[in-house]
């Protein structure tokens, strides 16, 4: 028996310690809902997981780019919208001014309204999304996938023909009969062009909506993935909590009587 050292003490004060390791380790998954609080937790896990936060951020970043590729097409197609009714207006001012029961002066007065709806069509012909033309030659690019992958949208030129002849006052008038069925050429070209542009559009807006469903199933599936690598199982680690609790509360209470035993050596001295 021996007092100096105390072999039993130090073992019940070292497992002592590694369940008080253990129990601040689940104690600290617990309070943050991580299961990776440190990188030696799980190294490959903590790697793996860091990528597909990344890939979720950009697959996020892409949706939002869809999401307002699709408020740019809406915007266009309100502005052709509103336009083919201009262009319908205008269509049938040019038949009325055909009629050869109309003096020039009748005439004159149709070509008014026909000229306030050109400069109404020429000046929605000028508009822009947040800076970006409307109606213009330049294709329009959006970054659709969290690789960069891009979808480019054809612009639509209202400055040039069919449009440019029919906004063209100069060109394209009701002031005359020949003037009118020359108009009327020119607006049945624009009107068909409308047309396909709309088409176009719907189009494009169909697409779009189905890769911003796509991108949402994507984003949901990795995120589970992400999940079950980095969060913490919040049952099983509340039984493991549990578990070391005890463990510590039992290895104080043994180590308290590991620190009596020299105790007994007092014995042999009486």
């Amino acid at each position: 028996m021996v007092i100096n050292t105390n072999i039993q003490a130090q073992i019940n004060s070292d497992n002592l310690q590694a369940t008080q390791a253990r129990l601040s380790k689940s104690l600290a998954r617990l309070s943050s809902g991580s299961r990776i609080v440190q990188p030696a937790d799980d190294a490959a896990g903590l790697a793996v997981g860091t990528r597909i936060d990344a890939q979720i951020n950009r697959i996020q970043a892409a949706n939002y780019n869809v999401g307002n590729a699709v408020s740019f097409v809406q915007t266009q197609h309100g502005y052709l919208q509103k336009i083919g009714k201009a262009l319908d207006r205008m269509s049938e001012l040019s038949i009325l001014a055909q009629d050869g029961t109309k003096t020039d002066a009748d005439r004159n007065l149709y070509n008014k309204e026909f000229v306030q709806l050109q400069n109404y069509v020429s000046s929605a012909a000028g508009k822009d999304f947040n800076g970006v033309s409307l109606f213009s030659a330049m294709a329009l690019d959006v970054a659709i996938d969290s690789e960069g992958g891009l979808f480019s949208m054809n612009g639509i030129n209202m400055s040039a023909a069919p449009y440019s002849g029919m906004m063209d006052s100069a060109v394209s008038n009701v002031s005359t009969t020949s003037a009118a069925a020359a108009a009327l050429t020119q607006i049945k070209a624009a009107i068909n062009q409308l047309a396909e542009d709309r088409a176009t559009i719907g189009a494009y807006q169909t697409r779009l909506n189905y890769t911003s469903e796509q991108l949402t199933v994507s984003k949901e599936n990795l995120a589970a993935a992400s999940s079950r690598i980095q969060d913490t199982d919040m049952a099983s680690e509340s039984t493991e909590y549990a578990k070391q609790n005890i463990l510590v509360q039992s290895g104080t209470a043994m180590l308290a009587q590991a620190n009596q035993l020299p105790q007994s050596v007092l014995r042999l001295l009486q």
